[in-house]
Formats: structure tokens, sequence, C-alpha cells
């Protein structure tokens, strides 16, 4: 497993997205996976900042990687407050562009675009975000 800790300002989040580049290159995935995932740690990232810190330097993000069975395993890791996923309402991805806010699709990029997206909390160790991208079975 590999883990990098940045405090959480916006302009670490490319120090962030060139060690999942090449933690995503490393485990083999194709150019689109690639990009899949450094696009969800980047939202989750940048929820980190806005939400648990309520904005940059208050907080670390603490970033691993390793490959596991399951595929490329990332978790992040703040101290925040507490993330409750079940308070946050399906963006209306029919709705005109026009009525639609301009924040709200991290969560729903996340999921989509990653196989597997789990989001813990504890008061000891804090916020963990637990995203895995499957991995291509060679015959």
């Amino acid at each position: 497993m590999k883990t990098i800790t940045l405090p959480g300002r916006y302009e670490n989040l490319v120090k962030i997205s060139e060690f999942i580049r090449q933690a995503a290159q490393d485990a083999g995935l194709d150019s689109f996976a690639v990009y899949s995932v450094e696009t969800a740690v980047d939202e989750a990232c940048s929820n980190i900042i806005e939400h648990a810190y309520g904005g940059e330097g208050h907080g670390d993000i603490e970033c691993s990687c390793s490959v596991e069975a399951a595929g490329l395993v990332i978790r992040l890791r703040d101290h925040g407050k507490p993330f409750k996923p079940q308070n946050i309402h399906a963006p209306d991805i029919h709705a005109p562009l026009k009525k639609r806010p301009s924040h709200g699709l991290g969560i729903y990029i996340m999921r989509k675009w990653m196989d597997d997206v789990r989001f813990e909390f504890s008061p000891e160790t804090g916020n963990l975000v637990t995203m895995i991208k499957h991995l291509e079975r060679k015959p």
C-alpha cells in the first residue's frame, strides 16, 4: 500500500491526482479507467475540503492506494465533520441545465465511475471513503 498525506488545499489536488494516476497506471488500468479514477478521487477530495473541513487549510487528506483481490482500492481519510451519505439527495440529471444546481454531482460521479464506493465514520479515526475500481482480468 502506498500513502500520501497532504494539507486539505485545492492546490494539493494536483499532487493527489498525480499519485492516483501513477497508482492506476501501475495497476494496469486503461486510459479511460485511469481518468475515471482520477476524477472520482478529485471529487471526493474537493468534498473533503469544502464540506468536511469547511474550507482550505483546516486539516489533512490521507490518500492510500493498494491493489487487492477486488481491484485498485483507494482510501481517503479526513478528520473533518462526519459525513452522512444518507442525507444527500440524488441529483435530477434529467432536469434542464438551467434548473440544475451548480454543485451536487460529486457523489453521483464517484458512484458512476467507480465500481464500489463506501463511506464510514468513526469519532476516533474520522471519515473514510473507500473506492474500488475493478481490474480487467486477462484470460
